[in-house]
């Protein structure tokens, strides 16, 4: 139906309806993987479950852009129908229910629809504050005060009823408390390194979509590399928090050599970046589930497990969200400085202004089209300058910031033991 949609507003709902439906999918089928094998088995099953989610996202998007560059949109979605009907044929024939499962008595709808509230509500306000003045606008400060009174429901609710949507009294945990504000800052940051680099490529290097797909292939193929690496330290007794500190400056490395890129970058200097990369990713997010879910057993594992795709996944969303108000304001303060050396008395600029002209004369334009045509040209070439700056600098903000992790992974606690590592592929 998404692939049928005519109008934006029946591709919305329509991607809501499919919201619905793989919301659930990361979390069932890795409660899957922990009901289904045995304590000394579940890291090398997550691990190749951990290749299998890697790939998908990193070969999707570069299937997506060959379909938008050579056939349509459209088949970016009809593309998944064959795929979805053979995982259904094979989750029906081949997942059992699991001993001992439970249904809930009632599901908490309510929980269900104030976390959809303030969610919604944030996401809205941090996306669309720049265009509506932020608090000038009526709409920004009604949507604001919602998302406040949406979180203070859903807290109150789900801490006053005894089948919760989610169990928030597992952040008594100290461990669960602060993995979730690493995987909070994991999916802000490394989300959004992969929401400025199709711009920087495509507005500012002139990529089509294809050639940016392809430059996640290297990094996801490092991950799912480096991922049974991973597990196999864990198991033998390495401490996580080591594991994850090297994956932040891993990550800090490549996020650092993207915020030098010029006007002559090319694929060559993105290779090494994006396997820098690959490795981050595979070395802080199973360490820091495998902490964060440690001692914990049964239907409370299952709802840790949950809680951090859930977190991961908001701080992707919150995260793109601030980092395109932060590119927004700061093109426009790029933009203004950058226009001072552009005007009649720069030599410079006055010589280009000219020769573009003249260019525009020598084929058939009379002199005011070629002006006009020119100083479109110069405001084109003022655009992916300013935006190109803009980008570096995103990158170099976000290259600091994740730094800052670093202090709460020190604060994380670990104890060895034989079981530590249970988790360890799982993300």
């Amino acid at each position: 139906m998404c692939g049928l949609s005519e109008s934006l507003w029946t591709l919305v709902f329509w991607r809501f309806i499919q919201g619905l439906g793989g919301g659930g999918l990361l979390s069932t089928a890795q409660t899957i993987i922990i009901g289904s094998f045995p304590p000394n088995k579940i890291s090398t099953a997550n691990a190749i479950f951990g290749v299998g989610m890697i790939m998908g996202p990193t070969f999707g998007p570069t299937l997506g852009g060959y379909i938008t560059d050579h056939i349509s949109w459209h088949w970016i979605f009809f593309v998944n129908i064959p795929i979805g009907i053979i995982a259904a044929f094979l989750s029906w024939a081949f997942i059992t229910n699991r001993p001992g499962a439970v249904k809930p008595k009632k599901i908490d709808w309510w929980g269900i629809l104030f976390l959809i509230i303030t969610v919604g509500s944030i996401q809205y306000v941090l996306e669309e504050g720049t265009s509506k003045d932020w608090f000038e606008s009526k709409e920004i400060v009604i949507l604001s005060i919602t998302a406040l009174f949406g979180v203070m429901a859903f807290i109150h609710r789900e801490l006053s009823i005894d089948y919760p949507a989610v169990n928030i009294r597992l952040y008594g945990n100290y461990n669960l408390a602060m993995g979730s504000v690493m995987n909070m800052i994991l999916g802000m940051l490394l989300y959004g390194t992969v929401f400025i680099f199709p711009l920087l490529t495509q507005i500012s290097l002139g990529w089509t979509a294809t050639q940016t797909g392809v430059f996640m292939i290297p990094g996801a193929l490092c991950t799912a590399v480096a991922m049974p690496i991973v597990a196999r330290l864990l198991s033998k007794g390495i401490n996580p928090k080591t594991i994850i500190i090297l994956g932040v400056m891993f990550t800090f490395g490549f996020v650092m050599m993207l915020g030098f890129t010029s006007p002559d970058s090319n694929e060559n200097n993105f290779y090494f970046p994006f396997v820098l990369r690959g490795f981050g990713l595979a070395f802080m997010m199973s360490p820091i589930l495998s902490l964060a879910v440690g001692g914990l057993r049964g239907a409370d594992m299952a709802q840790a497990v949950g809680l951090a795709n859930m977190v991961r996944q908001l701080g992707g969303a919150f995260g793109i969200a601030l980092i395109n108000l932060y590119l927004i304001h700061l093109n426009s303060q790029i933009r203004g400085n950058m226009l001072g050396y552009i005007n009649i008395y720069d030599t410079q600029s006055a010589d280009r202004l000219t020769s573009l002209t003249q260019n525009y004369v020598d084929k058939g334009w009379s002199f005011d089209e070629a002006t006009s045509l020119a100083y479109r040209a110069m405001e084109g070439m003022l655009f992916k300058q300013q935006a190109l700056v803009a980008y570096n600098h995103g990158f170099m903000v976000i290259g600091l910031t994740i730094l800052l992790a670093i202090p709460i992974v020190l604060l994380l606690r670990y104890k060895k033991s034989p079981k530590a590592a249970d988790l360890s592929g799982a993300h």
